[in-house]
């Protein structure tokens, strides 16, 4: 029932919607599910700390890419670390915590066509999400490994009723 609430929410297949105990519990299992030993996640300092320590309880390598001055993700940049590094996942946060900052929806973009050149998967954490304009939710398809997560916790001032999902392909929430 759940699933199907959160999915009707969205417009989206209830097969989309992965339900856990917090955004990082859902974090946490598509980490152990598309990262781990031998490979590697790639973040934007600063960031929200639980992306690099739960890659990294996981056993993945982080690294770790700046964003410039104003707190922007180049794209550029992104792109040359992902080319380099080949991260299983690839994390944006937007808006991004700690700083507030809304990233452009053409970075989603950009961070899907790195990532494909490799496999890898590309997820946006939206924790504060109805403070943003737009949202990632839109770009997500079956044909793109993209997911966004969402909690409760922030925006619904739910926090202790401890619920987080994500929104992603089917093939990946049957993961």
């Amino acid at each position: 029932k759940l699933r199907h609430a959160i999915a009707r929410h969205h417009g989206v297949d209830p097969a989309m919607v992965f339900a856990a105990n917090g955004s990082n519990e859902v974090l946490q299992t598509v980490m152990l599910a598309f990262s781990g030993a031998g490979r590697k996640v790639l973040t934007f300092e600063p960031t929200y700390a639980m992306h690099g320590q739960i890659a990294r309880t996981v056993g993945a390598e982080v690294v770790e890419g700046e964003r410039a001055g104003d707190f922007s993700v180049d794209g550029s940049e992104l792109r040359r670390l992902s080319h380099e590094h080949k991260p299983a996942i690839t994390f944006l946060c937007s808006p991004n915590n700690p700083t507030g900052t809304v990233d452009p929806l053409g970075l989603v973009d950009t961070a899907l066509d790195a990532a494909n050149g490799h496999d890898g998967l590309v997820l946006v954490d939206e924790a504060y999400g109805q403070f943003a304009t737009h949202s990632a939710l839109d770009l997500v398809d079956e044909d793109r490994s993209l997911v966004v997560t969402r909690t409760f916790s922030k925006t619904w001032a739910m926090a202790a009723v401890r619920l987080g999902y994500l929104v992603g392909p089917t093939w990946l929430v049957s993961e």
